[in-house]
């Protein structure tokens, strides 16, 4: 477990879930964008990577405020991505699924809430017969697109909007069970231009959302993206809910 810097003992404390890389473009923007929420938003953040394979201890993101699984799959340890995540859901903690975050975010919902216990991810599990993530029609890698959202629903209001231009890099999604999902509680919120499902989120958690696309590579990092700024309020939200004012 590494920190990016030294920040005030009683600042709300993320976990960033992945296995760090500086060839992900994703991995490189997290400083950045902690720098621009300390500056521009007083959102103050005391940030820890966790790689997957240490997410497996059962207590590797408790006491955080956010947990925050971002791109960089397939991960060394599916495992542990999902053991991270269920937690978040489980423990009412803030919680961000961006790419690979939000492909794991279906696929543990799929696997301990609705009981699909051998769904599989086609990057971890190529040859599964059961996928609930598979390979895209169309591999979005660099690719740009609208995403229509849901009126009323926290992404709408993360966004401040219901339409959205979005960057994504990657080549696997949703395809199986979707309904199935939606039966045991999961809402998807966000839609591409040809229908796909592209944002998902859980209603009656205290912030709960995962998005295909990736809010960390909007602009050049010096202004967060409104996904990325509603995490960090949240996180700030539960510290000072838990007693710790955030900041101080």
């Amino acid at each position: 477990m590494t920190t990016y810097t030294q920040t005030p003992a009683r600042a709300a404390r993320v976990a960033l879930i992945g296995d760090r890389s500086p060839s992900v473009t994703s991995h490189s923007r997290v400083p950045l964008l902690l720098d621009a929420l300390a500056a521009h938003d007083r959102l103050v953040l005391d940030a820890y990577w966790i790689g997957t394979e240490d997410a497996e201890e059962p207590d590797a993101v408790r006491g955080f405020d956010a947990v925050w699984v971002l791109p960089g799959s397939p991960y060394r340890s599916e495992a542990g991505a999902l053991a991270a995540i269920r937690t978040a859901r489980e423990e009412n903690i803030p919680f961000l699924g961006t790419c690979g975050g939000f492909q794991h975010t279906l696929l543990e919902f799929a696997r301990h809430v609705c009981g699909l216990t051998g769904v599989a991810h086609a990057e971890n599990d190529p040859d599964a017969e059961d996928l609930l993530i598979a390979p895209l029609a169309c591999s979005l890698v660099g690719h740009e697109g609208t995403v229509t959202l849901t009126p009323g629903s926290l992404a709408e209001s993360a966004l401040g909007t219901d339409r959205s231009i979005e960057r994504y890099h990657c080549s696997y999604g949703p395809g199986r069970y979707l309904d199935t999902l939606r039966a045991h509680g999961l809402r998807f919120t966000g839609e591409d231009e040809t229908g796909q499902v592209r944002v998902a989120e859980l209603p009656g958690h205290p912030f709960f959302l995962a998005t295909l696309f990736q809010p960390e590579l909007f602009g050049d990092g010096s202004r967060p993206h409104p996904v990325v700024r509603a995490l960090a309020r949240a996180a700030v939200r539960h510290a000072e809910l838990a007693g710790v004012p955030a900041g101080a």
